[in-house]
C-alpha cells in the first residue's frame, strides 16, 4: 500500500529534544531558533529528510513554525490543526493560533531583543522583512541547522529518478514553454525558480521526491536567451537527459552558487519562495512572481482532457468503494479497513501511480479532525453516525481530490441539517456565474452563507488549486478570504465546505471543478462570464439531505448532477455497483 498506519508523531520525546536545542543555543551565545515547516525548495509539503518540525515537536500537519527559546517553546498552526496540534505536541510547546497571532506579534513579547538564529535555506526573503518589520530590536542571525546537529538517524536526502511527462499530456514542449516564458523576462537577465511544481511543469518532467507528490527536488535558473540551468543530482537524470534536450544544461546542486555569482544584470526571484540563502547571494535581483506559477494553474486543452479522463476512472473506484461502505454492518470495519478498501478499488484501475495525499478517514468524532491520519493507535470502527472520506489519486493524465461524508446506520437530525447547509454552500459555487476579474475572496461567502444563517462556520479556505499530475494543493488562486488572483479559464479548483463540531463529527463535501468561460446570456452587457465545470462525478448522499432547506434551483442541481454521474459512470462499473448507484443517484 501507498499509505501507512504506523505513528510518526513523537510528541513524547518533544520534550527532551527541546531541551538538547535550547542547550545548544546557549551553547552558541543564541536566544532563539527558527523550525519552519519548510524545505529549501519551499513547496507546501516535506520529504521526510526535511521534517524538522515533526521531529521537534511531534506535530506532522503540512503547515507550522516553532521557535525555541533558550526558557520556553511555541508552536503555531492554523485552524485545521487546532484538535491535531493538542493530541501530537507535548504541553512543552505553547500553542499559538497562526495567523491570527504572527510569529513577529509573539516574537514582539517574548523576544524584543536578542539573536534569533534561522536556516538561510528554510526562510524566505518574504519571511525575513516580515520579522525585521514585526521586532526591529531582534537581529536574525543566519546559522547552519541546529535541528539537524541534533537529529542523529535524520533520514537521506530523497534521490528518486526523474522521469519525462509525455507531450500528449502535457499539451506544450517544454521548449516552447522555456521560450514563451522567457520572453517574459525582460528586462531581467534571469529568473531563480525553486517551487518543485514549477520545476517540473516547465521542464514536462516528474519525480518521487514528495511522498504523494510527483516532483524531483532541484533549482533551476531560466535565462533571457531561452535557455534553462537545471541543479538536481546526477542519480535522478539518467531517464530524462535525452528528453531535455540542449536548452536545458544539467548541473550538480553544488555548482548552483558559483552560477548565482556569475549572473550578470538583474535576475528576477519571488520573494514568497525564494530562500534568503539565494537572494542574499545574488548581485543584482529583481522582485515579482515565479514565472510558472500563473501558466501552470491555467491548464491547457491536453491536460484538461487528462483531468477528466482521471476523474472518470477516480469516480468509478469512488463508485465501488461507497457501495462497499454500504454494505458493511455499522461497528464491523474500521477508519483503517476503509483506507485500505478505497486504495485498493484505485489500485483496481491498473492506472493509479500514487494516493495524492494521506486518505483521511474519520469516523465520529475523528472527522472533526480537519486533516486527520488515522494510524494503528488512533484507529476507531465506524459506529452509527457520519463518515468523512477524503482522498484522491496520481494518474498519469491527472490528479483527483475528492471528500464525502457518508452516512453510516443513521444519522442525527443536527447533522443532517449541517451536511445540508454545507451542500446548499457547494451547490452555490457550483451554480455560480461571475464576470470576469473575480478572486476567491469575491466568492468565499457564497459557500458559508447557510451555514452563517444558522450561526455556524468553517475555519479553513473553501477552495485550493489543483496540478495536473502534480501537486494536490497548487497556487496561486484559491478560494478564500485571502484569495486575491483573479480566476482564469483552466484553472482547477476544489469546492469543499464544511462544518466540524469538536469531539463529535465532522461533514465535508468537495468536487473539484474549471474555470471556464460562460456563454453570454440574451441582453448581457458584462463582457465577459466565467462558470466552474464540475470534474467530480461520484453521488453525494441522499440519506443526508433535508430537502425542506433546498429551494428549488439548488434540488434541480443535484438531481442533474447526480443525472450526470449515473450516465457518465453507470457504463463504467459492475451489476451490484451499478445498481447501487442508480439508488444513489435517484431524484430528490
Amino acid at each position: 500500500m501507498f499509505q501507512t498506519f504506523t505513528e510518526t508523531a513523537s510528541p513524547t520525546q518533544g520534550p527532551a529534544r527541546l531541551a538538547s536545542l535550547q542547550a545548544k543555543l546557549k551553547e552558541r551565545g543564541l536566544d532563539g531558533f527558527l523550525v519552519p515547516r519548510a524545505d529549501a525548495h519551499q513547496g507546501e509539503y516535506v520529504a521526510p529528510h526535511d521534517d524538522r518540525l515533526a521531529w521537534l515537536t511531534g506535530f506532522t500537519g503540512s503547515a507550522g513554525w516553532a521557535i525555541a527559546l533558550q526558557d520556553r517553546a511555541a508552536i503555531f498552526t492554523d485552524s485545521r490543526y487546532t484538535v491535531q496540534v493538542k493530541a501530537q505536541t507535548d504541553t512543552v510547546f505553547e500553542k499559538v493560533d497562526w495567523p491570527g497571532t504572527t510569529l513577529g506579534d509573539w516574537l514582539a513579547k517574548a523576544l524584543p531583543e536578542g539573536r534569533l538564529a534561522y536556516d538561510p535555506w528554510l526562510l524566505t526573503l518574504s519571511q525575513k522583512r516580515e520579522l525585521e518589520n514585526s521586532v526591529p530590536g531582534l537581529a536574525l542571525v543566519a546559522s547552519e541547522n541546529l535541528i539537524d546537529a541534533l537529529w542523529q538517524d535524520q533520514p537521506a536526502p530523497p534521490m528518486a529518478p526523474a522521469f519525462a511527462q509525455p507531450l500528449d499530456l502535457a499539451g506544450e514542449a517544454h521548449g516552447d514553454k522555456i521560450a514563451r516564458l522567457a520572453r517574459g523576462l525582460i528586462p531581467n537577465a534571469a529568473a531563480v525558480i525553486t517551487l518543485p511544481d514549477s520545476i517540473a511543469w516547465l521542464l514536462n518532467i516528474r519525480g518521487a521526491d514528495i511522498p504523494r507528490n510527483p516532483v524531483a527536488h532541484g533549482f533551476a535558473i531560466l535565462h533571457r536567451e531561452g535557455r534553462v540551468d537545471l541543479f538536481v543530482a546526477e542519480a535522478k537524470t539518467e531517464a530524462i537527459r535525452d528528453h531535455l534536450g540542449p536548452q536545458v544544461a544539467l548541473l550538480p546542486p553544488e555548482a548552483l552558487m558559483p552560477t548565482l555569482d556569475a549572473l550578470k544584470g538583474p535576475v528576477l526571484v519571488d520573494p514568497a519562495t525564494c530562500p534568503v540563502a539565494i537572494s542574499d547571494r545574488l548581485a543584482q535581483s529583481s522582485e515579482g512572481s515565479d514565472p510558472c506559477v500563473l501558466p501552470k494553474a491555467s491548464k491547457n486543452a491536453a491536460e484538461l482532457d487528462g483531468t477528466r479522463a482521471a476523474h472518470r476512472r477516480d469516480a468509478t473506484a469512488m463508485v465501488r468503494f461507497l457501495h462497499w461502505v454500504d454494505q458493511q454492518t455499522p461497528g464491523s470495519f474500521t477508519e483503517i479497513d476503509v483506507v485500505r478498501r478505497l486504495e485498493d478499488e484505485r489500485r483496481n484501475t491498473n492506472a493509479l501511480r500514487d494516493i495524492s495525499f494521506e486518505t483521511i478517514s474519520g469516523a465520529g468524532p475523528n472527522g472533526a479532525i480537519v486533516h486527520y491520519r488515522v494510524t494503528e493507535a488512533t484507529n476507531r470502527s465506524v459506529d452509527p453516525g457520519l463518515l468523512l472520506v477524503d482522498s484522491g489519486g496520481q494518474y498519469v493524465d491527472g490528479t483527483t481530490d475528492i471528500t464525502r461524508t457518508i452516512c453510516v446506520g443513521e444519522a442525527s437530525e443536527e447533522q443532517r441539517e449541517a451536511f445540508t447547509r454545507v451542500l446548499k454552500g457547494m451547490i452555490a459555487l457550483s451554480r455560480l456565474r461571475f464576470p470576469k476579474g473575480l478572486a476567491g475572496r469575491d466568492i468565499d461567502a457564497l459557500a458559508r452563507t447557510s451555514l452563517w444563517e444558522a450561526g455556524l462556520d468553517y475555519g479553513h479556505g473553501t477552495g485550493h488549486g489543483v496540478g495536473s499530475y502534480l501537486c494536490v494543493h497548487e497556487g496561486p488562486a484559491r478560494i478564500a478570504r485571502t484569495g486575491t488572483v483573479p480566476f482564469e479559464p483552466g484553472m482547477i479548483l476544489s469546492n469543499e465546505p464544511g462544518f466540524y463540531r469538536e469531539g463529535a463529527y465532522g461533514i465535508r463535501i468537495e468536487n473539484l471543478v474549471v474555470v471556464e468561460e460562460a456563454p453570454a446570456l440574451p441582453g448581457q452587457t458584462v463582457p465577459q462570464m466565467y462558470r466552474f465545470e464540475t470534474l467530480t462525478l461520484v453521488p453525494i448522499d441522499r440519506r443526508l439531505v433535508m430537502t425542506e432547506l433546498l429551494t428549488t434551483p439548488e434540488r434541480d442541481w443535484i438531481n442533474a448532477y447526480h443525472q450526470r454521474v449515473l450516465d457518465t459512470i453507470g457504463p463504467h462499473v459492475d451489476d451490484a455497483a451499478g445498481a447501487w448507484l442508480a439508488l444513489a443517484c435517484a431524484p430528490l
